[in-house]
């Protein structure tokens, strides 16, 4: 018998109106597949433009009894009761997507600054940052004083979605990046080939683990062995607001949002938010769980619930 968690998932509405959901955070229980919506982010002072921009939940990091969640630009903290007990903004955090924590820091993808920042857990505060740059035909990269002015000029260039840190350095991919890097003390390297338009691209065990957003599927890479794994489509029929997204980027089968519970058993998002299970080992996909079928609602960041 598989053991399936449960998660907290977050979701972004594209082409929201004012007044509008703009996402939210779900419990999600793959056992009995019930949902629970413990946040609606009904936010009126969000801004409306821009890709994806400032609408909805996105990273999520369950650490110390709280829960650490991004939005576009402040870090937010809940407690599980999710009732916010802190939040965090810096001049140099914009458009976050994907977050993950290391020893005692947070690190956070600021895609519209081609950064990644690192937040003190302990401390309370922003203490680092990372400027990812075109230097030739190669990439650089720059630490910055996130707390200070001369960091980095707005901008995005690779659209920097994830970051993932472990002892050997700190792994950032992008949609419009054809690797995934790995930065370390003193250089900044390929650590695979990737192809465009990815999301959650990280080292899994003795391979990569993304998202090929552009493929619609989930995707393990290791060695000589590619594993491909179609994420759920829905027949047109059964979608909802195909014509309310303002914005005609929502589509169905939009892979985003990935989280490992095992050494071959993996939880995935995709548009209209469902969450799927896939066996790597096995090669496919061994359930789902949709959510709402509105087209635009898609899902974001995911953790496993421990409480």
């Amino acid at each position: 018998m598989i053991e399936l968690p449960k998660l907290l998932v977050s979701s972004v509405v594209r082409g929201s109106r004012q007044g509008d959901s703009h996402g939210g955070l779900y419990l999600v229980d793959l056992v009995r597949k019930r949902s629970e919506q413990v946040i609606d982010w009904n936010n009126c002072d969000i801004n409306f433009e821009g890709r994806g921009a400032d609408r909805g939940l996105r990273g999520i990091v369950i650490y110390d009894g709280r829960v650490y969640v991004a939005a576009s630009d402040e870090l937010y903290v809940f407690n599980r009761e999710f009732e916010i007990v802190a939040s965090y903004r810096n001049a140099y955090l914009k458009h976050c997507h994907e977050i993950c924590v290391f020893g005692p820091h947070l690190y956070l993808t600021s895609t519209g600054f081609d950064s990644v920042l690192r937040f003190d857990l302990t401390a309370g505060v922003f203490d680092g940052g990372i400027f990812v740059f075109p230097q030739g035909a190669q990439l650089g990269a720059r630490a910055f004083d996130p707390n200070q002015a001369g960091g980095p000029t707005a901008g995005i260039g690779f659209h920097l979605n994830n970051v993932y840190v472990d002892g050997r350095g700190i792994y950032v991919a992008g949609r419009k990046l054809s690797s995934l890097v790995r930065i370390g003390a003193n250089q900044i390297a390929m650590a695979a080939r990737l192809p465009l338009g990815t999301h959650n691209a990280r080292p899994f065990g003795n391979g990569i683990l993304y998202n090929d957003t552009e493929s619609d599927a989930v995707c393990f890479v290791a060695d000589a062995r590619q594993v491909s794994i179609p994420v759920p489509r829905y027949a047109d029929a059964e979608l909802l607001n195909l014509n309310l997204d303002e914005s005609q980027l929502a589509r169905q089968a939009f892979g985003r949002g990935l989280c490992p519970f095992s050494d071959t058993l993996v939880a995935a998002g995709s548009s209209p938010t469902t969450i799927s299970v896939y066996d790597l080992a096995a090669g496919r996909r061994i359930q789902s769980m949709n959510l709402t079928m509105d087209v635009r609602n898609a899902a974001h960041g995911m953790a496993v619930w421990p409480f």
